[in-house]
């Protein structure tokens, strides 16, 4: 049998075999090379679009960074929003009036009396409920100070005043102090007695119904009036329309009664103290002085003086309702609120 037996190669002089180690220095000679090339290309570029690019980049990440931090702080006031209301709403429940020990209670009618106002029926009422059912209230003291308001939002009062002074069997007093006038009578006339300063302003007991007519203007600048109404005197409180005598007759009318409705209750709260004259009920106003003389007030003294010497409590606690910071803070979120989704809703884009 023949062997073949091949001799080993030799390499030839001045040829070096390739060593396998020495490939990941090749590849990372190639990275190096690709890199170091990259670095060239960007020295490369002119200094001017170089600080150009750089001022670009670095613009986009402070207005990343401004944005970030102003949505933080968005959700900051939110949280403490939120977290401030709470804390309201929860130390005015904690609040309370029941105090048991003697003491004169005190209501605040201050300012319009109309629905909404701080003297809305809706407070006042509330007030009054909490400060006859205290069992250490003695007396109510209605401290007024007002010029009048709505004839409805007075007669409410006046009637839950009666209702609660008869119910628990408690004497009502009023303190006048700058002016109970027009409505803020009307309530005033509820209380056992009416306490004024000498200089305050009472009476007034009137109604009355005021606007604008500018129908003569509008004839001079040659403007014409276009209302259209179904209803022959649907329109007849515009202004800018004239007024026809049925309907000036029908509107006075209208007052006559409620005013005579003003009168009647002032009447029956008053009784025989009333030295009534023509003059009483046709609108006049008096000072304290003036008003005790003819029987629209009983005596002059303060807060103070009721407190001390005729209910005979000097503590004097005040059961005055009033929207807190938070109430406040809700109605006018929830105003906001509608007004918002109201536009939605005009602009077709209210969320589903």
């Amino acid at each position: 049998m023949n062997q073949t037996v091949t001799d080993p190669v030799e390499p030839s002089p001045g040829v070096t075999e390739p060593d396998p180690t020495q490939a990941p220095a090749a590849t990372t000679s190639g990275a190096t090379a690709t890199q170091n090339a990259a670095a060239k290309a960007l020295l490369d570029v002119p200094s001017w679009e170089r600080a150009t690019l750089e001022k670009l980049v670095f613009a986009s990440l402070h207005e990343q960074r401004l944005a970030r931090r102003w949505r933080t702080f968005v959700r900051l006031a939110w949280l403490l929003f939120f977290i401030t209301l709470g804390w309201l709403v929860f130390s005015e429940g904690i609040k309370t009036q029941n105090v048991t020990t003697p003491h004169t209670a005190m209501i605040e009618i201050k300012g319009e009396i109309a629905s909404g106002a701080e003297a809305s029926a809706e407070l006042v009422v509330a007030s009054a409920r909490a400060a006859f059912e205290d069992e250490g209230a003695q007396a109510v003291v209605l401290l007024i100070n007002s010029p009048g308001g709505s004839p409805v939002q007075a007669g409410i009062i006046n009637d839950e005043i009666k209702r609660l002074k008869a119910l628990h069997n408690k004497p009502v007093y009023a303190v006048v102090e700058e002016s109970a006038a027009s409505a803020a009578y009307y309530i005033a006339v509820s209380a056992d007695k009416i306490f004024v300063d000498k200089a305050s302003i009472v009476g007034s007991i009137g109604v009355l119904m005021d606007g604008f007519g500018f129908t003569g203007l509008m004839d001079k600048l040659g403007v014409e009036r276009r209302l259209m109404t179904a209803g022959a005197n649907k329109g007849f409180l515009d202004p800018f329309s004239p007024q026809t005598d049925t309907q000036r007759a029908y509107a006075q009318a209208m007052l006559d009664q409620i005013h005579q409705q003003f009168i009647a209750v002032v009447k029956q709260g008053r009784g025989d103290r009333l030295k009534e004259t023509p003059e009483t009920f046709s609108g006049l106003f008096w000072s304290g002085q003036q008003a005790v003389e003819i029987g629209l007030a009983d005596q002059l003294g303060s807060l103070d003086f009721v407190a001390r010497e005729v209910v005979k409590a000097e503590e004097i606690i005040d059961y005055t309702r009033r929207d807190n910071v938070a109430e406040r803070l809700v109605k006018r979120f929830g105003v906001a609120m509608g007004a918002g989704v109201m536009s939605a809703l005009k602009a077709g884009t209210a969320p589903h």
